[in-house]
């Protein structure tokens, strides 16, 4: 027995059946398989083109903007070499001094930039000594960013930075000593009691104050990016100020608005 794979139509012919070969049809049913395996082809090729592009350009963006933050503050120190005079800097044995040796016994907090110790000076002022735990890329980056847009900023409810330290390897920042802490010990810890209603006002106008200050009044446009109750500083009558410019972004002058290609702050 002989069996034949080539496609055949069935006729019929003066009452009696017979098959026969159909070259015509054959021909047109293999071309248009053939057809539609050439468009499939060519489509996936299109679109492994198009993800090979996709991936290649989110990672073109993602890598823009990791170097985004660095870029803009390294122009503003390139730019603006009179910085240092709007800012004092410390010598690395002073801030030891001043934070017993950075004792555990003095430390007052801890975020992602590094640890904040309570020191006293030699005339006996109070400071918050934040020191970068370990040198990284966003670290330095937070770092240089906090001290160029801090120090061209002055407002009463805004924390104020008294000045730094780069001696070697070191990056630390030196800040007026808040009294009660931050805003969120008193939100959600034991000291709940303590805030009335009236003094609740005060706070939410004084931050308020404070973001319309580096909205549209201060000579940068700034949007801080990562405020939060830990971020509110509270000195000893109360008054909030607003601190942790690390994220911080600068406006220009007639910007809105802005899209962002990273998540920052805490989240």
């Amino acid at each position: 027995m002989v069996i034949s794979l080539t496609p055949i139509c069935k006729t019929k012919t003066m009452g009696w059946n017979y098959i026969s070969v159909c070259p015509n049809l054959c021909y047109q049913k293999i071309q248009t398989v053939t057809s539609k395996q050439s468009l499939l082809q060519q489509l996936w090729s299109e679109l492994l083109l198009f993800g090979i592009l996709l991936v290649f350009i989110r990672r073109k963006m993602k890598k823009n903007g990791a170097k985004e933050g660095t870029t803009m503050v390294k122009s503003m120190l390139e730019d603006n070499r009179k910085w240092t005079d709007e800012i004092q800097l410390f010598d690395f044995l002073t801030i030891s001094s001043s934070t017993n040796n950075f004792s555990n016994t003095n430390v007052i907090g801890q975020g992602g930039f590094g640890i904040v110790y309570k020191g006293i000076m030699e005339d006996g002022q109070e400071i918050a000594v934040k020191r970068l735990e370990r040198p990284s890329e966003q670290g330095l980056n937070d770092f240089m960013n906090e001290v160029v847009l801090i120090a061209k900023l002055q407002h009463r409810n805004l924390v104020q930075l008294l000045g730094c330290c780069m001696e070697n390897d070191e990056r630390i920042l030196v800040y007026e000593f808040m009294k009660n802490a931050s805003l969120d010990t008193f939100i959600f810890g034991e000291k709940r009691h303590l805030l009335d209603w009236p003094k609740i006002v005060e706070i939410i106008i004084g931050i308020a104050r404070g973001l319309l200050y580096l909205h549209q009044d201060s000579r940068l446009r700034i949007i801080h990016r990562d405020l939060k109750p830990a971020n509110i500083l509270l000195d000893d009558m109360m008054n909030p100020k607003i601190s942790d410019f690390g994220t911080a972004r600068l406006f220009d002058a007639g910007q809105l608005e802005e899209n962002t290609r990273r998540v920052i702050g805490t989240y």
